[in-house]
Formats: C-alpha cells, sequence, structure tokens
C-alpha cells in the first residue's frame, strides 16, 4: 500500500470489506472511495453501499472516461471503459465546426469527450429521462443540449442531413443474456440501456436505417457493438445503405461499427 491514500487510517479496513464482498480491483476502488467521501461517516456509508452490490460510479456519483469526471446518478448507465475507444475514434474524425450527435446518450460520457474538439453544435438525446438529467449536467457546460426521447424523435429537425458525426452506443445484450450480467448492471441499471433485443441488435438497426436522413455528405456514423455480434451488425448497416469497416480494440474488448453515407 504505497499509495498515500491506502496509508490513511482505516484504509486497510476498507480495503479488507471490499475484498470480502468480492471487488476484484478492491485497493483502487478504496483510493476512489477514501479521495471522494467527505468524512468518516460518509465513507463508511459509502462503502456499505458498495458492498451491498451497488455499482462503485453510483456510489460516488461519477465515473472517469477519457481523462473526464463524469456525472452519473443512481439507475443510469455507468460509461464503460470500452466506450472510450468508440469515442476515441469518433474524436480522430471529428474537426472543428463539425454537427455532433449522441444517441442514446446515457450520461453524455461521449458527447462530453467530443466537445473538447470544438464542435458548433453539440446534440444528445437518451430515451431514459434520469439520463437526460444527469447528461444535461453534464453537458450543458460545454455548450451541448439534451433532448428526451426514442433515438431520432427528439431531435430537431433542422438537423436532418447536417450531422457530421452521429454516435449511438445504444442497448446491445440480447435478451435471453440478461440474467448473465454482472449483478452491477443487471439489478443497478435500468433494462432500457441493456436490452437490445433477441439478437441485440434491434436498436443498432434503428439508428442504421435512418443515419442516412441525418449524416451531412462526408459524415461519420460509429455504433458499438460486440465481436460475437460483427458479422450480424455489418450486415445489417450495409443493408441500411451504408458503407461500414470494423474496428476493434483487443485490450478494452471493445467492437465500433465505423459507416459513411458515401
Amino acid at each position: 500500500m504505497s499509495d498515500p491514500l491506502l496509508l490513511l487510517p482505516g484504509a486497510d479496513r476498507v480495503v479488507s470489506a471490499l475484498r470480502a464482498a468480492g471487488c476484484v480491483f478492491a485497493e483502487d476502488e478504496a483510493r476512489i472511495l477514501l479521495s471522494t467521501a467527505r468524512d468518516d461517516a460518509e465513507l463508511a456509508a459509502m462503502v456499505e453501499r458498495r458492498a451491498a452490490g451497488l455499482p462503485l460510479e453510483h456510489v460516488v456519483g461519477w465515473a472517469e472516461f477519457c481523462g473526464l469526471r463524469v456525472e452519473v446518478d443512481p439507475g443510469v448507465f455507468v460509461p464503460r471503459r470500452r466506450t472510450e475507444f468508440l469515442a476515441r475514434q469518433a474524436a480522430a474524425r471529428t474537426a472543428a465546426g463539425a454537427v455532433v450527435v449522441d444517441l442514446c446518450c446515457g450520461t453524455g460520457a461521449v458527447a462530453a469527450f467530443l466537445a473538447g474538439r470544438s464542435p458548433a453544435r453539440l446534440v444528445a438525446a437518451d430515451l431514459d429521462p434520469a439520463a437526460v438529467r444527469c447528461a444535461r449536467r453534464n453537458l450543458a457546460p460545454l455548450g451541448g443540449e439534451v433532448h428526451e426521447g426514442d433515438l431520432y424523435d427528439p431531435l430537431p429537425r433542422s438537423l436532418a442531413g447536417r450531422v457530421d458525426i452521429l454516435i449511438a452506443n445504444g442497448p446491445y445484450v440480447p435478451t435471453e443474456d440478461i440474467p448473465l450480467l454482472p449483478p452491477e448492471a443487471r439489478d443497478h441499471e435500468r433494462r432500457m440501456a441493456l436490452d437490445g433485443g433477441t439478437d441485440g441488435l434491434d436498436i443498432l438497426r434503428r439508428v442504421a436505417v435512418e443515419a442516412r436522413t441525418w449524416l451531412a455528405p462526408g459524415g461519420w456514423a460509429f455504433m458499438e457493438t460486440s465481436a460475437r455480434q460483427s458479422d450480424a451488425a455489418l450486415r445489417a448497416v450495409t443493408d441500411a445503405g451504408l458503407h461500414p469497416t470494423l474496428a476493434e480494440d483487443e485490450d478494452l474488448a471493445a467492437t465500433v461499427i465505423i459507416a459513411t453515407a458515401r
């Protein structure tokens, strides 16, 4: 325990409590809890909630994403490390002055990262009211706007044909696999943020079918999926009239469909 935080009085008890609860990265989580809690009482409450199975991000109220601290409210989908790959793929193609749309935005983490590319307009949308409230707090200081509704439905119609970067990290877990998810996700995140239908690709298909209506000439669409779904996802995007390629990162177990309307 060379980290100064882990040398604080009681730090060893925090690590032990987390280990006993089955937290694989107990020391890393202890550092976050110790750095977030304002006093011993709050620390004890946080450790108790984490040991009871709540996601660490829901306990402390934030998640680290691409070097940013993103607020995460209870019940809202926690941004995953693998999604940093999607964010960086999109950022590499986001020029200053671009119009960026983030569908199924959750906390707005991807859009918040792309805000650093100085887009002319940053728009996000989600069906979950709790996610919308959370994303508005994360994106409003960055000049972003967040709409509540189903995929493209709440977007301003003036954006049709003008979107340079379209992002969709929608749910892609097959319905029958939901019970197999870790309890942190299964029990504490909205099912609508996880369940992608029979084969997990319902939302991806819907995003792809309408993408050509919204993309600007030369625009790009980015959709996260899984390695085992990649062939079916590529077919679905191609059937929608887009031209997809596959990008993968084995270390992050990340799979992203990148498509254009050309």
